[in-house]
């Protein structure tokens, strides 16, 4: 097996992970570059290279996979540098984009503007057609209309030309044709169409899907081209692997013909890694995977080794109904500013401070306090030992800036300070957590969390303690923990198209076409990115509902059709259950609604087999003790004298009780009293909080320091 490489651009660090021919696992850590993200790559890859005694050149011709997910598409969304898109409609919805789904998402916040459409109207003109929700054609398409609006957007430089016209899911026909208008019209102009971006019910989130993918395709379609040809040029010769918000991998062909899966397509691997570790450490299929980065906090789960995919997602006050992991995202990452409101209460985030200047102890001219510095002021970092001693932060700047930005206002002591920014960090994640467990029925204490990001260590056991959890796993790949799904990640995408049925007269014949042709579509795409055909898995399922509920569960099919009374009997009664496990109740006798049916194509990627490591002592050897020195424990009264270890001289089997610090060269383990940290045999950092909440624990054992 050849080296296996993944990189993952954050707000404030670019990520990259090694898998080299022994099946040993290693991490890189370079800057973020904003001017040219592909550049803080290739400082990632010559980092890699040396540590391998290798030139650049040499270690991209023996990688035999590069998978890469980025933030850029996101980050061109929020701020809004897109592409300049037409849009045409059918005559009479040309507000969709205004009217939304109607109302405000929260009717009680008075001031909130509603927000501007993404298309403005000038540029959404309508053409007279009209297709019924049975696909049969009520008014025939005005071609003439279509090519007025063609000439308009050429007025208005309109770079990307998108369709959306009523069920044109049922009968694509007038979309179709409208397509070879515009090539006719407008040759080599960029344009899509609805029923190929997103086949299903609901206009607003269909059309909004399509503009946005519409909007993303000038960019990733340069940013893609590029980034191949700087691989080209430093030697790799593989087919490049991006990661997708579906929590998969495609090639890049399918990313530039659908750019809208390139959103969030980073936290999207964290739970694929987070699943493959609870699976080795702890034969868990129940798991939180919390990724705390330089910028937010994603909170994402697995339930019974399914990672949850939903397709009610809200990015950036757009709704959209892609198939797409479920994060959710708080700004509270290490870089996330702590403030004080016009009310005298202390935030933190959403802001950040990025890489350029980044936190105040990055010396690079910020000015305002982080929790990064309030974690280095708490003694939980080095200051000689930032990123295992590559890069320079100082204490002192970090004291200023908390003085300046909280203990002042606030009127607290500068140890005061520190500790109230760390602890309303650990409160605003702790409350993404209880979101995405507690808030819809999950009781967190019956999964296993395991944790990414650089700066979760410091921060998980103070997390977990809220939510009851005992079993976590801190990964050694944990600050590179997205980079690493995508290592390990399949080829993923799915597969839909809406067609409404009920149990009540349920049309087997419409169906069975359905499931055909997106089956069928799946196999072709799994057939394209050259995944072997003993590798390719389909999985069918379908989003149904009770009559007059307004959202849908998505239920697996058993097989890959509904053929007959029995085959239907079981998907009800799978519904029903699933609505009884998810929501808390059923109505078994009533009618179920049958709205969007799916085919999952799944490629498998060879399994990476970690190496194993045998177990020695529980007790440390010496030369891994670094040092002693002092951390706050608000527990234990303050500043407190701790035990420091070297992580990388640590060995299998070695535990460590708390109060300590563990000293990874990419991030540190805070190991507070009553908890136990022990290195397993696949080297990552399994904690037992068992001990936590034993109030003996709670007590100080050590001399403490005001």
């Amino acid at each position: 097996m050849g080296i296996r490489i993944c990189t993952d651009i954050g707000g404030t660090f670019t990520d990259l992970v090694v898998v080299d021919e022994s099946g040993s696992v290693n991490i890189f850590k370079a800057l973020t570059t904003p001017e040219n993200r592909v550049d803080g790559i290739i400082n990632g890859l010559t980092i890699a290279a040396d540590f391998y005694g290798k030139s650049l050149q040499q270690l991209m011709e023996s990688c035999e996979y590069f998978g890469h997910g980025t933030t850029t598409s996101t980050n061109a969304l929020i701020e809004r540098k897109v592409a300049k898109v037409g849009l045409i409609c059918t005559t009479g919805f040309r507000d969709v984009l205004l009217f939304r789904e109607a109302g405000k998402e929260n009717p009680f916040d008075w001031y909130l503007d509603y927000p501007e459409p993404y298309i403005p109207r000038y540029l959404t003109l309508p053409v007279t057609e009209r297709i019924n929700a049975e696909g049969g054609i009520d008014i025939p398409l005005n071609e003439d209309e279509v090519r007025e609006a063609i000439r308009k957007f050429k007025q208005y430089d309109v770079e990307v030309v998108a369709v959306s016209l009523m069920w044109s899911f049922v009968n694509p026909a007038h979309e179709l044709r409208i397509g070879e208008i515009i090539e006719e019209e407008w040759p080599g102009k960029t344009y899509a169409l609805s029923h190929v971006v997103n086949p299903r019910i609901r206009e607003y989130r269909r059309t909004v899907s399509t503009v946005i993918d519409a909007s993303l395709k000038p960019l990733i379609t340069h940013y893609v081209s590029t980034f191949e040809d700087r691989l080209r040029e430093i030697g790799y010769r593989n087919e490049l692997s991006l990661l997708t918000c579906s929590g998969g991998v495609t090639s890049p062909q399918e990313m530039i013909a659908s750019p809208i899966y390139s959103l969030d397509s980073g936290p999207a691997l964290a739970p694929v890694s987070g699943r493959f570790y609870a699976k080795k450490e702890l034969s868990k299929d129940h798991v939180i995977t919390c990724d705390m980065g330089g910028t937010s906090f994603d909170v994402s789960r697995v339930t019974d080794g399914i990672i949850t995919i939903s397709n009610d997602n809200v990015i950036q006050n757009e709704r959209l109904s892609i198939p797409k992991v479920d994060v959710k995202t708080i700004g509270a990452g290490g870089g996330s500013i702590a403030w004080v409101d016009d009310g005298g209460l202390i935030r933190v985030g959403p802001e950040g401070a990025g890489s350029v200047p980044g936190p105040a102890c990055y010396m690079r001219g910020g000015e305002r306090a982080t929790v990064t510095d309030a974690n280095l002021v708490l003694g939980y970092l080095d200051e000689n030992y930032f990123l295992g001693g590559n890069m320079k932060v100082s204490k002192e700047l970090a004291e200023k800036a908390i003085m300046k930005s909280v203990a002042e206002p606030l009127n607290l002591s500068l140890m005061d300070a520190a500790y109230t920014i760390y602890n309303t960090a650990n409160h605003l994640m702790t409350e993404a957590v209880r979101d995405m467990t507690v808030f819809e029925g999950i009781d967190p204490k019956e999964y296993a969390v395991v944790a990414g990001g650089g700066a979760v260590g410091m921060h998980i056991i103070p997390i977990v303690s809220q939510l009851g959890c005992q079993e976590v796993i801190v990964p050694k790949t944990a600050s590179t923990l997205s980079a690493f799904g995508g290592v390990v990640a399949d080829v993923v995408r799915e597969f839909n198209r809406s067609h409404l049925t009920a149990s009540t007269g349920f049309d087997y014949e419409k169906v069975k076409s359905v499931l055909n042709k997106l089956a069928a579509d799946a196999r072709a795409f799994l057939d394209t990115v050259g995944v072997s055909k003993e590798n390719q898995v389909f999985e069918f399922a379908v989003e149904a509902r009770y009559l007059f509920q307004e959202r849908e569960l998505t239920v697996p099919l058993r097989s890959n059709a509904i053929q007959n009374v029995q085959d239907l009997e079981a998907l009800i009664d799978d519904f029903h259950s699933k609505h009884e496990f998810t929501l808390g109740s059923m109505e078994k006798g009533q009618a179920v609604e049958f709205v969007v049916w799916k085919v999952i194509a799944r490629g498998i990627t060879p399994e990476i087999n970690l190496q194993v490591q045998s177990l020695s002592s529980e007790t440390p050897n010496r030369s891994s003790l670094k040092a002693t020195r002092k951390a706050y424990f608000r527990e234990m009264g303050g500043l407190v004298d701790v035990q420091v270890y070297d992580g990388t001289l640590l060995q299998a089997g070695n535990k460590i009780v708390g109060p300590a610090i563990i000293e990874e060269p990419t991030t540190n383990i805070v190991v507070t009293p009553g908890s136990t940290v022990t290195l397993s045999k696949y080297e990552n950092y399994v904690i037992d909080m068992k001990e936590y909440f034993a109030p003996a624990n709670q007590t100080a054992s050590v001399p403490v320091t005001q």
